[in-house]
């Protein structure tokens, strides 16, 4: 079966800090995490085009993700930035399909997890900004912490046309064990036709010291039971992972999680269909 990782980085200090990176826990981060570190981990783990997507918003980075993707098989698609709120968006997305690797842009993120007011995505320019995501033939990923899922309900339900792509679940608080109000949140959000989920980045929300699988289950049953297979997608979120486990365990977690019924849409179909890849 032809698997997708919907959801990895790359990144080189040496062409820009990641500035995000800061502190003890996440000091195993700060080197470089090149495609040629991913290539034999995704093939030794079967894993055949992944979805690269962007760690930093600065307008420099998506270009150069674009070009990776086309010099690199198993990119078969891209997340990148621009700035939503900008005037010109219509012609910055269309300025970048144009430029090598163009087309694998599938999709544009913002790290709203950072962004201080918990209606960002709500404001009229980020609207305009989403809805000319739409209008380009993209999805929009959402990178949010669970008090912001209501935020992306009402977003998602004014923009029936653009196909919201849930990063990491939204963040739960798997360290602690909680289930609300994030999954009340959750189920808001998939509610929604326009909406899928990426099973992805719930080891990181983990206490790295002492997880185990049986911890990331609830969760994952709560995105099973509201989103369904046919909307939920896999991601390694390497090299953030690697923090608490190996890239091939990534994957292996997932189909512990899941219902060997449903592997081939969370580990292939969903992630084609929604990136058109």
């Amino acid at each position: 079966m032809t698997v997708v990782d919907a959801h990895h980085h790359v990144w080189d200090l040496s062409v820009r800090d990641q500035d995000w990176i800061t502190g003890p826990e996440l000091l195993p981060l700060r080197r470089d995490f090149a495609m040629n570190h991913l290539e034999p981990e995704a093939r030794a783990a079967g894993v055949a085009r992944t979805v690269l997507v962007q760690t930093i918003t600065v307008p420099e980075e998506t270009p150069e993700l674009l070009a990776l993707a086309a010099e690199h098989d198993l990119i078969a698609g891209v997340v990148g930035w621009t700035d939503l709120t900008h005037p010109g968006i219509t012609d910055e997305l269309a300025r970048l399909r144009a430029l090598p690797g163009g087309r694998y842009l599938k999709g544009i993120r913002h790290q709203v997890q950072g962004e201080p007011d918990p209606e960002w995505l709500l404001s009229p320019d980020v609207r305009r900004g989403l809805a000319a995501v739409a209008d380009a033939g993209l999805v929009y990923d959402l990178v949010v912490l669970p008090h912001q899922l209501p935020a992306c309900v009402r977003a998602a339900a004014s923009l029936p046309g653009l196909t919201f792509v849930l990063d990491h679940l939204g963040k739960p608080p798997v360290a602690s064990g909680a289930l609300e109000p994030w999954a009340t949140g959750l189920r808001a959000l998939a509610a929604l036709p326009n909406t899928v989920a990426k099973l992805s980045g719930l080891v990181t929300e983990a206490d790295l010291t002492s997880w185990t699988a049986e911890d990331l289950r609830p969760y994952a049953d709560v995105a099973l039971e509201a989103f369904g297979p046919g909307r939920l997608m896999y991601g390694s979120d390497w090299p953030v992972s690697t923090l608490a486990v190996t890239y091939g365990a990534t994957l292996d977690l997932t189909r512990r999680l899941t219902d060997p019924h449903d592997h081939t849409q969370i580990l292939d179909a969903t992630a084609t269909r929604v990136y058109g890849l």
